[in-house]
């Protein structure tokens, strides 16, 4: 998004305005524009200051505070690994570390191809089934590192 065009400009501008009469839009604002580009770097968090009045530092804070808040793209594919109590117990960590071996990356990071993103997350509230791997949206119960290579090439083959 580096460089943003007029349109993509008065896109972010009309999403700010849609919460205009809204006491505190700052969410809001932040939710759309997240589902609209997939993250939301410096420069749109400006415009977003620019329009709200909100200080770029408190906008910054929200956005890296929640983690459904990115300031980088992300992959096609987010995979999205428990490290919740309940899932580390049963193996999480073992999984995680199979899935950044194989891509190459490290959790909070994304393939050079744009394919995958790889995330550590607190707690997916599946812990009957842990250890839970979630790929957008889509939950994978009691995973094992075995595992790991089928599920990369289901979304390998998809492509």
């Amino acid at each position: 998004m580096s460089g943003l065009n007029a349109a993509a400009v008065k896109q972010i501008e009309e999403i700010c305005g849609r919460y205009r009469d809204e006491k505190t839009p700052l969410m809001m604002i932040l939710s759309d524009i997240q589902n609209e580009y997939g993250y939301i770097p410096l420069e749109v968090q400006e415009i977003v200051s620019r329009e709200t009045g909100i200080s770029v530092a408190e906008i910054y804070g929200v956005v890296t505070f929640y983690s459904f808040f990115s300031l980088t793209p992300k992959g096609k594919y987010v995979i999205g690994c428990c490290l919740g109590t309940a899932c580390y117990v049963k193996g999480a960590q073992n999984v995680i570390d199979k899935f950044s071996e194989l891509l190459k990356i490290k959790p909070g990071e994304t393939t050079e191809d744009g394919l995958f993103t790889l995330d550590a997350l607190r707690c997916i509230g599946a812990c009957g089934i842990a250890p839970a791997v979630s790929i957008n949206g889509t939950v994978y119960p009691k995973v094992s590192p075995s595992q790991v290579p089928e599920i990369i090439d289901k979304y390998k083959a998809a492509e």
